[in-house]
Parts: C-alpha cells; structure tokens; sequence
C-alpha cells in the first residue's frame, strides 16, 4: 500500500498506509485529522486513484444543511411539467407520481454516493468540523446504514457500500459517536525527510540543494510560535516560486520577497523580522556550509 501510495504522488509513510490499507479491507470510514496543509485532503484523492474508481467530495462549511449534501428537487423542472399538464388538460394530481420520480431528483455528493452503480465510490466528506454538530448526526445515521429516505420518493439502500474518508481541522471537537464508527490517523507535519522528497516529487526542476534548504527551513520555521503553521501545501508553493525565479539555494532577500507564499496571517508576518529570516536562513544552510 505504500509503494502504491507513492506510486500515485502521494509520499505515505507506515502508519498512513496501514490506515489506508484496513479502511479498505474493512470497508470502515476513516477520519483524518491534522492541521491545515499536511495532506489530510489528498489521502482521500489518492485513494481514489488507487482503487481507480470515482472520487465524490462533500466540502463542509458552516451552515451546511441537508438539502446542499443529499438532494433537492429540481423545481424548475416540476414546474414546467406542471404547466404543460394544465394546458393539456391534465389534473396535477395525476402527476404526481411522475414529478417525484428519479428524473427530477438532483443527487447531491450524499446521495450520489449511494446510488452509484458503477461500482463503490471514494465518498470524501471534507471538514467536517466546520459542520454543526445537526449535520453530523445526520451524517452518522447515513454512515451507519448507507441508506437515505426521500418522503415523496422512498428509501434508496446502497449497491455498493462506498468507502470514505472524512478529514479534520480540529476547529471543533468532532463527537465520539462518530469517532466510535471511524478508523483514526492523525498527520503531523512531515519530517525533514519527508518533506525533501514531497518536494523532489511535486515540484520539477528543484534542485537537490534547494529542496533540502526548503526543507530545513520550513521545519525551524514550524519551530516558531507562528498563529498558523505553514504545512505542506506552502511548502510546495514556496518551492515552486522559488523555481520560477531561478533560485538553485536560500538567500534572505529572496526569502523575504517570497514570504508571502508562506505566511497567511499578518501577524506571523509582522513578527518574522529581517533578522530572524536571515537566522533561519542560516540554519537551512548550515549543512551545506559545512559540506563546503
């Protein structure tokens, strides 16, 4: 599982893979936590990828109801059906049944999970903490049956049962019913290994050098008391705008100019002064001064 992992871009170390490997022998949903950036999103992807079969992602934000993640009916349609029945004579009661058939039902990512009949589906529910804790009930009762009730329609059951990943932010506390149902993995931030090959992978044209100051720059920087932690995904920025300026090692300047693709909140970026850059810098360099 973990050279298949690999295999599709995405760099999984033991206890990633293992996680992957029993949510899908298992067929039990797997919650993902971690802070922002560190991959939580794309174990669902690559999971996808690896089991080469549709990837159905429900992007969760507060406020988030039932209707936005399970269907709704395509009123305008029903309404228009309506009308042509009445110039053609037709009660609205005769069609009832019809208005209220599969044809004018719009499946949401919920929904379309379990209907799928090409085959099970990776069914990745994304943030559930910024869902209220209403919608995650709802989603525990889905989860636990992979069956839906439409009351002007009927109860859908599951033909294939969909395997899921469910990440976390840890913005909100998720509730131990749900947690009771999932497999667990939390993801730290990747070690300095780690990261210089996330690097080697996803960004063509970094040098080795490079990579690995990007590296060990990031991880004293993760070191500081920073409001938000850069993860991965800025690290992948950084390395990228580094490459389209044609830097083959860190300098101060360029770190200071390229901030930015680092820091996101104004705070952090106050407070990183000119002095404590050119420190990182020194130690991301450290190494390659002594090689010299």
């Amino acid at each position: 599982m973990q050279q298949a992992m690999e295999s599709h871009g995405y760099i999984a170390e033991p206890a990633i893979a293992t996680a992957a490997f029993l949510a899908q022998e298992m067929r039990k949903p797997l919650l993902v936590e971690g802070d922002a950036g560190v991959g939580k999103t794309e174990v669902g992807k690559v999971f996808a990828r690896l089991l080469d079969t549709e990837l159905i992602r429900l992007q969760c934000y507060e406020g988030l109801d039932v209707n936005t993640a399970l269907y709704e009916w395509n009123y305008q349609r029903q309404l228009l059906r309506l009308r042509m029945a009445e110039h053609d004579g037709q009660h609205s009661s005769e069609l009832e049944d019809m208005i209220f058939g599969r044809d004018y039902l719009l499946e949401r990512p919920l929904l379309r999970a379990i209907t799928r009949n090409e085959g099970p589906p990776v069914l990745l529910v994304d943030e559930i903490d910024r869902a209220d804790d209403g919608f995650e009930a709802f989603l525990l009762e889905v989860l636990s049956d992979f069956q839906i009730t439409i009351p002007e329609f009927g109860t859908i059951k599951a033909e294939h049962v969909p395997y899921v990943v469910l990440t976390s932010n840890r913005t909100r506390e998720i509730g131990d019913a749900l947690r009771r149902r999932c497999l667990h993995l939390y993801i730290e931030h990747p070690t300095l290994e780690k990261e210089v090959r996330i690097i080697r992978n996803k960004v063509p044209g970094v040098g080795e050098r490079l990579a690995a100051e990007i590296a060990r720059f990031m991880q004293a920087l993760r070191n500081r008391q920073l409001y938000k932690a850069p993860g991965v995904s800025e690290t992948l920025d950084w390395a990228q705008a580094l490459v389209c300026l044609h830097s083959d090692h860190l300098d101060a300047e360029t770190v200071q100019q390229t901030l930015g693709c680092l820091l996101k909140d104004q705070h952090d970026a106050r407070e990183l002064t000119s002095s404590a850059v050119a420190s990182l810098v020194g130690q991301a360099r450290s190494t390659d001064s002594q090689r010299e």
